[in-house]
Parts: C-alpha cells; structure tokens; sequence
C-alpha cells in the first residue's frame, strides 16, 4: 500500500455522512424520515417511485442547485396544501462531531416601481446551520460535501461543452469554496453585459467598469479550473487505479491556456480588452470566447484516445475513474470523506466493474446512496450496507 493509500485509509476510519434524513412536502414526499449508517444504501423500486429524489435531497445539503439543476417552484409536492414550501433536513456527522443542516422554501416580498408601487412574492432558498441561518451556502462545504454519477451523466463526453464545464465546476467547488460565487457573478455580469449592448447602450464607462469586472472573475474561474485538473493529473499518475482505466484530463480554454505562459495580471488585461473589442460580436451571435466556452476535455490513457469517441461502457469507466480520483483527493484534502450519490450507477457497467466499485466504496468507509431497479445487481453489500424499497412513497426497510 502506497503512502498516500495508507494516508486516505487512516482520515477514512472517522465516518462521515448522513445519519438521519428527513423531508417535507418534497417531491412525491409529504413527510419522509430515513435513519441512516454510515455506510452503502441501496435503494431499490418502480422506475418513478422516487428514488432519485431522495439523492437529490440529500445534494441539497451541499452548496448549488441539486444533482437535477433544478427550479426551486418544481420541488415542492403536487398537490400540497400548506403554505411553507419544501424542506430538507439532517443530522449530520463528520469525524465524529454531529450537525444540523437544513434547507427549504422562504417567501419574499420584494416592491417594484412602476406607474405605481407593486408588492410581489418570490420564493428563495435559506439554509440554517445547528439553527442559525447563514447567508453563504458555500458554508455548507465545511460540514458535508457529496459527489455524483446520474444518467444524464453517461451523456457528458457526447455533445456540447456545457454539461462537462459545469461538471467540472462542480468538482472545483469541493475544494474552492468561493469558486461557486465567482461564476454565480460571472455569469450575472455576463448577462447584464450582454443586455446593456443589446439595448444599444453605449455608455463606455459602465462598460468598461462590467467588462474589468468580468475578467477578473475569470481569470480566478480559470485558475481554479487548471488546479483542479493539475490535483487530479497529479492524483492519478503517482495512484493510478487497478480497475478503472487511467484518465488524463484537459482544459480546452482560451483564458485557461493563457495562463500557462502569462501572468495573471497580464491574462486579465488582455481580457479585458477582448470583451471591449467583441461588443459588436456578441450582440450578433451571442457569444465570445472566455471562461464561459471552456471545454473541459477527457481522454483514455492507454488507448490515447478522447473520451467521445469510447464506448459507452467505457466513457462510464473514465467518468468513475475521476470520481473516485475526485474523491480520494478531497479526503486528503479536506480530511473527512464525501458522500458518494450514485443513481442507476451500474448501468452500462460489467459485473466486474460494477463489483470493483461496491469494494472500492466499501474499503474506503464511504457512505453512498445508490438506487437500482434492480436489487440483485447489489448481493456483494449484503451484510455491508442497508437495503431500502421505495414503494406508495414510503421507505420498506429489509431486515
């Protein structure tokens, strides 16, 4: 066993995950309360009987908007009479010490000026840690992180390069924690670029002022990216896995690559002076090149060859490969582990990789939600784990 294994194994023996979850007017919930170990969770039933949702409450622990992306107005149950909104909340443990996290539904007023005064109601998302509320959801980072593999997901090296882009976002996230603000504000001042062209508005100082502003968000988004992609390059050179083929990763950037030669100083004046000169540009088409058309690219080691053009089986086998890599890294990191969300995981995977994963996640004392239909895809966990059905959204514990 390598020295960096035998480090990952040690920070691994204090537990950490969700011990007791519990939901409100979510979804096809109208109330709904799991008591949980520390360890595999195997969640089986009906296609549409709401397994994933639960894995999507569970991703709501953490700073973002879900493993789906969703809308705050979709989540709330059909049908619901109360006034309060969706809920998640959970007892948390890491390392030993317990939290209470919880997130959920608040209404706003908010007063807009026309001809005349108007009072409107919005809903927004507030998060309470052991209590009290908090303004940052970034804060979450500190107490649970998760990581994910759903269906959408065996899709990510086919098409465009958003999905990867946000994908990757999302890795940087468990390690930086302002980087989910940085493009939160970027993508904010980007659209408030865009319109303030659009609508003909010249005016070359609040141009200017939106545009400095922009590439200073950028270039630290694409510093971000690059040592993230560096971390896990390096990871999985001196720790390759024993299953999972070997990947080796890539940011496909204009500003990312600059980066490699100039300062950053230097990247974010020529960056600044890129927006000014694409004004005319991007009101035609809509798009200039920066930090929001990074491709984040994924290419199969051994083969040399990109992840697009892979079989399916094998583009789930490299999307592992940098989970587990992902994974691995922010134990080291951040010294306590992540909960693993994995939906549907074994699709597309053989019996062997699917085996080598259960064992993975077992030697490493990780706890991992995983849905299936298919409940005997999971024997190797009896004993090991807790087998759940979702069925006339309730929870059948097996005994």
């Amino acid at each position: 066993m390598s020295e960096l294994s035998a480090k990952i194994k040690e920070i691994s023996k204090e537990k950490s995950g969700v011990k007791c979850l519990t939901l409100s007017d979510y979804r096809n919930y109208a109330a709904l309360r799991i008591n949980a170990g520390i360890n595999p969770i195997i969640i089986t039933g009906d296609n549409g009987s709401g397994k994933t949702n639960i894995l999507e409450a569970i991703s709501f622990l953490t700073p973002g908007r879900g493993i789906r992306s969703a809308r705050l107005a979709d989540i709330k149950r059909i049908g619901s009479s109360t006034e309060t909104g969706w809920s998640v909340a959970a007892e948390i443990l890491k390392n030993g010490d317990e939290y209470l996290i919880g997130t959920g539904i608040q209404k706003q007023l908010s007063s807009e000026i026309g001809d005349e005064d108007e009072i409107r109601s919005y809903e927004r998302r507030i998060v309470k840690i052991n209590q009290q509320k908090i303004t940052q959801q970034s804060e979450l980072g500190k107490y649970i992180s998760a990581v994910w593999i759903t269906p959408q997901m065996d899709r990510l090296f086919q098409g465009g390069p958003q999905p990867r882009r946000s994908f990757l976002d999302r890795l940087v996230y468990a390690f930086d924690l302002e980087h989910a603000k940085r493009t939160a504000n970027f993508e904010h001042l980007y659209r408030q670029w865009f319109q303030l062209l659009k609508s003909g508005n010249q005016d070359i100082y609040w141009l200017g002022s939106i545009e400095r502003d922009m590439a200073s968000l950028g270039v630290a988004i694409a510093a971000a990216r690059r040592e993230l992609v560096a971390r896990l390059n390096t990871f999985i050179l001196h720790e390759p896995d024993d299953v999972f083929p070997d990947v080796e990763l890539e940011l496909d950037g204009l500003i990312e690559k600059m980066l490699d030669a100039k300062s950053a100083l230097e990247v974010e004046d020529f960056y600044t002076e890129n927006l000014a000169k694409q004004r005319v540009n991007v009101i035609n088409s809509n798009s200039v090149d920066g930090v929001n058309h990074t491709d984040f690219k994924v290419y199969f080691k051994k083969k040399k060859m990109p992840a697009d053009l892979c079989s399916t089986g094998e583009q789930k086998a490299l999307l592992i490969s940098i989970i587990l890599a992902q994974t691995k890294c922010q134990i080291l990191d951040k010294g306590f582990a992540p909960v693993l969300l994995l939906d549907e995981v074994a699709t597309h995977l053989d019996n062997q990789k699917r085996d080598a994963l259960l064992d993975k996640i077992c030697a490493l004392n990780l706890q991992a939600w995983i849905t299936s239909t298919e409940v005997q895809n999971f024997s190797l966990l009896r004993g090991k784990g807790e087998f759940l059905t979702v069925k006339n959204n309730q929870i059948i514990r097996e005994s």
